[in-house]
């Protein structure tokens, strides 16, 4: 049985938990940014590495435009980890867990996506679902269609069905213990790296989807 100690008010466990790291990551860097240092601490220093990290992507990935959704990507990416690793704590299910949560920030990926495609070509956007050539038009404009709407699908089921497979992997553990020690102790390593891979590949892939709609049809 998945719980938490803090009230839900009603809630669904996993919109509680969302709205509890949303707050709980706006009063950190709030306190932060009051705090920053030329000569950087620890937490300052590895907020830097991140940041920084992420830039490089962002300049390789959707190119000198793409500067100013660094914020959004890095706030998706931060917000995603941090779902995932409440999952490494003993009778917390992450949100992310409940495909719900991914759903919600796949959609709101796909429509910034044709938001900032719209605003950054305006009618011309049609480009790129329509083809170089205007008599390809019939064929490629499905596709492409097909292509785009699968988009927040895929990010959905690949963070839901990652996340609730390791749940699920460590409830059968727990079930078989203490003869699976060491099964456990490996499928917590192994959940360490899901939860740095699932976020940073969520975050990747907004990346690329926004660097995509700010080109120039082809």
């Amino acid at each position: 049985m998945h719980g938490i100690i803090l009230p839900t008010f009603g809630l669904a466990i996993h919109t509680a938990l969302m709205i509890y790291i949303i707050i709980g990551l706006a009063i950190l860097f709030a306190i932060m940014s009051g705090r920053l240092k030329i000569i950087p601490g620890k937490f300052q220093s590895i907020l830097e590495i991140v940041v920084e990290g992420f830039e490089g992507l962002v300049a390789e990935n959707m190119g000198p435009k793409g500067k100013k959704y660094l914020p959004f990507i890095l706030t998706i990416a931060i917000f995603v980890f941090v779902g995932n690793a409440l999952g490494m704590i003993p009778g917390f299910l992450p949100p992310t867990a409940n495909i719900n949560c991914p759903a919600g920030i796949a959609v709101v990926v796909f429509l910034l996506t044709h938001i900032v495609g719209i605003k950054e070509h305006g009618f011309k956007y049609i480009k790129h679902f329509t083809g170089p050539i205007w008599w390809m038009t019939p064929l490629m404009l499905p596709l492409e269609l097909i292509g785009h709407l699968a988009r927040p699908v895929s990010l959905t089921l690949r963070l839901f069905g990652n996340m609730m497979g390791h749940e699920q992997i460590v409830g059968v553990l727990l079930v078989l213990m203490p003869i699976a020690y060491p099964l456990l102790a490996f499928s917590t390593v192994l959940g360490v790296i899901v939860v740095l891979v699932q976020s940073f590949v969520f975050a990747l892939l907004a990346m690329l989807y926004i660097g995509g709609a700010l080109e120039e049809a082809h």
